[in-house]
């Protein structure tokens, strides 16, 4: 039988951002990062994937579209929300998900105190970015996005010990209710992070001759 969450035809690698009301930073991320990668979303998810990208909110607006606001910039980037419909977190969800990407230090308190298990393989964003920027892509394996970004997991985490003593804020501000200045920062403080995170894993190196 496969480990746990091993990634097999019938399992894809899953990354799932978390924010609030999974309305504004989280579908962003998942709309961006799938693209970015080249991988399905939830939304058009099959068993052949080797990676999904999903979201989920601790308070979700369970069914609600991303806001006009928010939708524009991801489209502005080249992503689409279309058929977006927010979910609320659960056990179960944070068990299937590989890669947890929280987008602020309290959303990452809230996944592991609702699932302890997934407390090795849940960053926020920011952070995973900030940690993976430290890694040669030449450290990654040659393998498929999933295999990569199963083995960019231990390393970030081992970065996180070498960087203790390193302060600033690795959340993104939440955008929801406020003005479109607000919605512009969020997204400017998100969409570095993705790019970041896509290139280190989207990044093979150079074949031996």
């Amino acid at each position: 039988m496969p480990a746990q969450n091993a990634v097999t035809p019938e399992r894809p690698f899953t990354v799932l951002a978390v924010c609030t009301g999974n309305i504004c930073r989280s579908p962003a991320v998942e709309r961006l990062l799938a693209t970015e990668l080249g991988v399905d979303h939830a939304a058009t998810a099959s068993d052949r994937s080797q990676v999904v990208v999903a979201s989920a909110g601790v308070g979700a607006v369970v069914g609600a579209p991303v806001p006009t606001q928010m939708a524009t910039l991801v489209e502005a980037a080249g992503a689409s929300v279309a058929g977006f419909a927010a979910r609320q977190l659960t056990e179960a969800i944070l068990k299937e998900s590989d890669l947890v990407l929280a987008l602020t230090k309290a959303h990452r308190s809230r996944i592991v105190a609702m699932h302890p298990g997934a407390v090795r393989r849940t960053f926020t964003l920011r952070e995973l970015a900030r940690l993976a920027a430290g890694i040669d892509p030449a450290a990654l394996p040659e393998g498929s996005t999933a295999e990569r970004l199963a083995a960019l997991i231990p390393l970030a985490a081992a970065q996180r010990g070498m960087q203790a003593g390193v302060t600033g804020s690795d959340d993104v501000v939440d955008p929801w209710g406020h003005s479109d200045d607000v919605f512009a920062q969020s997204f400017a403080e998100l969409q570095p992070a993705v790019a970041t995170i896509a290139r280190v894993v989207g990044t093979r190196p150079h074949a031996r001759e």
